[in-house]
């Protein structure tokens, strides 16, 4: 069995996060006992990642064009898939996916998991490490530096952020059909893209010039495609992503310039300043 080790900068970044993801689990788990002692009756949506799969080295991949695609599993991964927590947030995220299921199977609490793929959408203050869609663009509107680890043909489902409200107000309406129920919540494979191969040109277009990356080596457990199987949901909620993923890029591209079009530099740099709150 072979490992990756980290380059220094990469396993600082890393370190530094342990705390949180700590007290990420802890915290779940709290608001769960809080949850299960209430005399309210709760519900309680988790909102859960796909990074609970792990890399899914096991699952067979092609490299194509400008992308990565499933051999064998055209509508992606489903619910059954095997987990395979990889990285302290996926350890942290998988924890607490955990605790939520089993709080319904032995508590009868009212919740539901979404392991979710990549939302995006307005008044998201993405990071190199989270919300990396929004940084791209926050990135390129500020001029700064963007590294794509890997090759940039990994390829992700994704999902604009009413899309996702929608399905957690179907799942508060129908609790009692899907609590205890646990929903892969992405865009799909009609929303699927590479992170940078195939984004690249819709980041041009819209900024209307070149936008430059550079590439580091691939961080270990990221998958080499992830798109999310998402008829469970469709099945049980009558739940589909309705923004088309055009639509969305566009949103996105247009509440990034309304944030950083400041009437003054002072202005400027305090609205810079909360993406990194």
């Amino acid at each position: 069995m072979s490992s990756t080790i980290l380059p220094r900068r990469q396993r600082s970044r890393l370190q530094s996060k342990i705390p949180v993801k700590t007290t990420k689990s802890t915290g779940t788990f709290n608001v769960l006992e809080a949850a299960r002692q209430s005399d309210r009756n709760p519900i309680f949506i988790y909102a859960s990642t796909n990074k609970v799969y792990g890399g899914m080295d096991e699952v067979d991949v092609v490299e194509q064009g400008t992308r990565y695609a499933y051999q064998d599993k055209p509508l992606g991964i489903d619910e059954t898939a095997p987990l395979d927590f990889h990285s302290p947030y996926g350890c942290s995220k998988g924890a607490g996916d955990q605790y939520t299921r089993d709080y319904a199977r032995i508590y009868g609490l009212r919740s539901v998991v979404a392991r979710q793929s990549c939302i995006f959408g307005p008044r998201q203050f993405g990071t190199e490490d989270q919300g990396w869609l929004a940084w791209f663009f926050i990135a390129a509107a500020k001029n700064q530096p963007l590294t794509v680890y890997g090759d940039g043909k990994q390829v992700r489902d994704l999902l604009y952020i009413d899309d996702l409200l929608d399905f957690y107000d179907l799942a508060v309406e129908n609790i009692e059909r899907v609590k205890g129920k646990i929903y892969n919540v992405g865009g799909g494979p009609e929303n699927s893209m590479s992170v940078w191969s195939e984004l690249k040109p819709h980041i041009d277009g819209l900024f209307q010039r070149q936008v430059s990356a550079d590439y580091a080596p691939w961080r270990p457990g990221d998958q080499r495609i992830y798109v999310s199987d998402i008829r469970r949901a469709a099945m049980d909620l009558g739940w589909r992503p309705k923004t088309d993923l055009q639509e969305g890029l566009a949103r996105l591209y247009e509440w990034v310039q309304e944030l950083l079009g400041a009437a003054s530099p002072q202005d400027l740099e305090k609205k810079a300043a909360l993406m990194y709150r």
